[in-house]
């Protein structure tokens, strides 16, 4: 691959850290690419030659040990090409960041996206809007290394009141964010929004069905390129109108990922990424007279102390005891889980049993 070639490839994102590492992988002998969307059992990639729909190697999958060792969008990959429209992967280069929760009900981790800048969460101003969800995504980012930006989106359906009020939970809660104030009807906000995507640089989109991620994409891209639906009138809900992930390329040279909307945002082993967000309650934890200290019932918490006086949101303190807890729960080893959930029974059986006493 000439030199000219690898600077057509930082279009894609291409970069220092890619190069050096695919030097130290030996895998200068293969072209690479940008993983863009994934199929079931199929990847399409990109590179200065075009794109192609690319297939993993029976070899990598009998090594694969979980879903992270297999390509993710965003990734980038050593290819040889078969034709125009085909290749094979050869192999996955390290990542530099990645975005990945819990499946629902499972132990499993699905990877939203690789190698990504800036996480924006996406939320719309009427029954999405959430504080508490907006740290859950916070904390699967920060934990995977890339810093999150706030859009609040469908600006134009409240009042001017409603919005300033919002606003202000938002730039309390949230001191070091930015915040951007969308509607796709309007167009208020957008050029904002712009000026926040840099070219060579990557941008994931995160949030639930129907807050408009599609939409504001679309109005990025100056084209309707990405199908969206209406949200049902009846449950106010939005629909999965994305069903893949995907990357785009803006005029401006910045890079966007879609995403399909999330119900539930699981905390996986992020512990290092919610002691991160909440970086106040983290600082009163040293101040606590027991290192253990779990925030909940010690004599001698500085975080308790905070929350009795005013110092610390109650909200933001709820929050932040809630997500600990889960993902501790994720780290557990299946023997803890079990033991845990058997005493959790024993407790239910006695409660139920003092309970019955206490009716007689």
């Amino acid at each position: 691959m000439t030199e000219l070639k690898e600077i057509e490839n930082e279009n894609f994102g291409y970069d220092a850290f890619f190069k050096t590492n695919r030097k130290k992988l030996g895998l200068e002998g293969f072209s690479i690419a940008r993983v863009t969307a994934e199929y079931k059992g199929a990847y399409k990639v990109i590179n200065q030659n075009g794109e192609f729909l690319a297939k993993i190697t029976g070899k990598q999958m009998f090594n694969a040990s979980s879903r992270e060792d297999y390509p993710a969008v965003g990734d980038w990959v050593a290819i040889t090409a078969l034709d125009a429209e085909r290749a094979i992967i050869n192999g996955v280069l390290p990542r530099r960041t990645m975005i990945k929760r819990k499946y629902s009900n499972k132990n499993e981790t699905q990877i939203i996206a690789t190698n990504i800048d800036v996480a924006f969460v996406v939320e719309s101003v009427d029954r999405d809007y959430n504080l508490n969800r907006f740290e859950r995504y916070f904390a699967i980012a920060n934990d995977g290394g890339v810093g999150p930006a706030i859009i609040l989106n469908k600006i134009d359906l409240i009042s001017e009141e409603e919005l300033d009020s919002k606003l202000a939970q938002l730039k309390n809660r949230f001191r070091n964010t930015d915040i951007v104030l969308t509607s796709t009807i309007t167009n208020e906000g957008l050029d904002e929004l712009k000026a926040h995507i840099a070219s060579g640089k990557t941008y994931c989109f995160l949030g639930s069905s129907g807050v408009g991620k599609s939409s504001l994409i679309n109005k990025l891209l100056g084209e309707n390129i990405i199908k969206t639906e209406e949200i049902s009138l009846g449950t106010g809900r939005g629909k999965h109108a994305t069903t893949n992930r995907e990357m785009y390329f803006l005029r401006n040279g910045g890079i966007v990922i879609d995403n399909p909307g999330m119900r539930e945002v699981g905390m996986t082993d992020t512990s290092a990424g919610i002691d991160s967000l909440f970086d106040e309650i983290t600082a009163l934890s040293h101040k606590c007279k027991y290192v253990d200290c779990t925030h909940i019932h010690e004599p001698g918490c500085a975080v308790l102390s905070a929350l009795e006086s005013g110092k610390l949101d109650e909200g933001k303190y709820s929050n932040y005891i809630s997500l600990k807890k889960e993902a501790e729960y994720y780290e557990m080893t299946e023997l803890e889980k079990r033991e845990k959930d058997r005493q959790f029974g024993k407790f239910l059986k006695k409660a139920k049993k003092e309970l019955k006493k206490y009716k007689s």
